[in-house]
Order: structure tokens, then sequence, then C-alpha cells
């Protein structure tokens, strides 16, 4: 007796979500279908398939080779910004944590500080540096050298 009361509490509370999610998706199909017998028909020419940025006409293919920093920008950024997010949570408990949170947190933030002045000191952060600061490059001397002609590589 008591397991089907339950039961009947449970679906009773179950239907407003059920409504809601059967009306949304009513109402979305009811758009879609609306907007493609009322729509405009255009053909999709060659310009309105291309992506506009800003103005710009792009030239050649957005397949192009993306340098290594760019990445390592993006993950030093998650990274240091994840820092933030915790000193944050830290400062609004920070009454409650006591000494043993500042003791944490400063031991969250001096590991935080070596890893950028490895980096640092690496030569990650440096643009222009092509090859990492002390890590030894020690190729055989009996290995050609390549050189490319960037005009038939071009294409021009």
């Amino acid at each position: 007796m008591l397991c089907q009361m339950e039961a009947i509490v449970v679906e009773s509370t179950l239907w407003p979500l059920v409504l809601y999610f059967s009306l949304v998706l009513t109402l979305v199909i009811a758009i879609l279908i609306l907007s493609s017998l009322v729509g405009e028909k255009s053909s999709m020419s060659r310009a309105t398939g291309e992506p506009f940025e800003s103005g710009v006409v792009h030239i050649g293919s957005a397949q192009i080779p993306v340098s290594v920093e760019f990445y390592l920008v993006a993950m030093f950024f998650v990274i240091f910004d994840l820092e933030t997010v915790f000193i944050f949570a830290w400062a609004v408990a920070f009454y409650e944590l006591g000494v043993f949170g500042y003791l944490a947190i400063s031991v969250f933030v001096l590991v935080l500080t070596i890893a950028l002045i490895y980096e640092w000191k690496s030569g990650a952060l440096e643009w222009g540096v092509k090859t990492r600061k002390g890590l030894a490059l020690d190729l055989p001397s009996s290995l050609p050298q390549q050189t490319f002609d960037l005009q038939k590589i071009g294409g021009r």
C-alpha cells in the first residue's frame, strides 16, 4: 500500500516536466515545418556557401598548419585560468577553512608559481624560439640538410 502511494507521488511530480518537454518539442517541430513552408527558397551559390570573416575574402584552403605555440598558449590559459577558479572558491570559504586552508592554498600557489617559472626558463613561453632551452638535439652530421623551394611548394 505504501509503495503504491510513493509511486503515485513520484508520477504526480513528473507530469509537469513531461508536459513541458513535449510542448517544447512540439514547438520546435512546428517552427521548423513552418519555416520550410513559408521561408524563402534560395539557391546555394558558391559565394553563399563560403564563410564570411569580417569582410576579408579568404585565399587558399582553411587546412593550413597552425604553429604549436597557439596550442601551448591555449593550454597555459586553461591551466592558469583554472587556478583562479580554485583561488576564488578558497576566498569564498576563507573564514571557514582557517589556517589549514591558508596553508593549502599557499602550497597550491607555490606549485603553480614553480610551474610558471619552469615554463619560462625552458622557453615554452617564447614565440620566436623554435627549440626549447636545455634540451640537447644531437643530430648525426651524416644526415643531409633539407632545403625547400617555397616557389615550388606554394605552386606559384
